[in-house]
């Protein structure tokens, strides 16, 4: 327990330097936000056990709601964003409902038919902009006094969101509400023989990980000043699956490290197969650029094959066994 609450911290503390070492505070702020994206969903697959394939339409329910409303009803950025976490919030509360009376891959494709509904929804709706997006949101000023539009104030806030978000998975996985939860996912019949109404349970871990989501989205609307029709495409449901099974389902750094990569091959591996070509003079892998969704497919693939616990699983289960071994 104090190991993971000095990690908390010293994570903290480096994500506030980093501005100071030159790293561009906008990268950043778009690897906390899908962190934050892909912890809300490991919250549901790794400590319930129920895998959603619909995830990105609370990311983009609550970009929508939140850009709307400050753009359009004059909210403020924090009142923008607690109203993007209630309409996904709600919307979970819907979906779920409907989704945890099946279980397995029926519980996946109803996740996956309702965020289609969602996405064309969003798709047609006057106030979305349809295929160009809610442009323009202002950022405003949070609780009227930090000007939001100076990118170094933006930072400090999305990773002061990022680090509330993150506690309150912590915290959510490490009370008697998640010691319920785990027994559901490790044997739901005993859970249910106990007396547990699991349905219940299911639902109300559902609507708080679709409430982090939409904290997530919300706040990158800020950052990007925009919502689009990316945010709750079921490509980028896909993307936080891969994200967390990169790094480690039911860990609570793995999402985290596991979004760090995806951003980073989504916008660095151009540069990196220059160099490489320019390295070993073979012109093709300056194409890699083109080729992200291959190159994420094939390392999707190796984690499957070589990582099944995710890179943080595997370290710690390596770990672990040396030091058995050792006693």
């Amino acid at each position: 327990m104090n190991r993971q609450i000095l990690g908390y911290v010293l994570f903290a503390i480096v994500a506030a330097l980093l501005p100071s070492f030159g790293i561009y505070p906008i990268f950043v702020m778009k690897i906390l936000c899908y962190a934050l994206f892909a912890c809300a969903f490991n919250l549901l697959l790794g400590h319930v056990g129920l895998l959603s394939f619909g995830h990105a339409a609370f990311l983009g329910s609550a970009a929508y709601a939140s850009g709307h409303a400050i753009k359009v009803w004059g909210f403020s950025p924090e009142l923008g964003i607690l109203y993007g976490m209630l309409i996904a919030g709600l919307l979970g509360f819907v979906i779920g409902g409907l989704a945890i009376r099946r279980s397995g891959i029926y519980f996946t494709m109803i996740t996956l038919a309702m965020a289609q509904m969602v996405f064309f929804f969003f798709l047609q709706a006057p106030f979305t902009g349809g295929e160009d997006g809610l442009q323009g949101v202002p950022r405003g000023h949070l609780f009227g006094l930090l000007d939001l539009k100076n990118d170094l104030n933006l930072y400090y806030m999305v990773v002061g969101v990022f680090m509330i978000g993150y506690f309150i998975c912590w915290r959510t996985v490490n009370s008697p509400f998640g010691q319920i939860l785990k027994a559901i996912k490790e044997n739901e019949p005993r859970a249910i023989s106990l007396g547990y109404d699991v349905d219940k349970y299911k639902l109300l871990a559902f609507v708080l990980s679709a409430a982090i989501a939409g904290l997530a989205g919300a706040t990158k609307t800020l950052v990007f000043v925009s919502a689009t029709l990316s945010d709750a495409m079921w490509q980028m449901s896909g993307m936080v699956v891969l994200m967390t099974l990169i790094g480690g389902v039911g860990t609570f750094i793995g999402p985290v490290i596991g979004a760090f990569i995806v951003v980073m091959l989504e916008n660095k591996i151009g540069d990196f197969g220059r160099m490489i070509a320019d390295t070993t003079g073979v012109q093709w892998f300056s194409t890699l650029g083109e080729s992200v969704t291959i190159v994420m497919g094939l390392i999707f693939i190796i984690c499957v094959m070589a990582f099944r616990k995710g890179i943080v699983g595997e370290l710690s289960h390596f770990f672990i066994a040396r030091q058995s071994k050792s006693q």
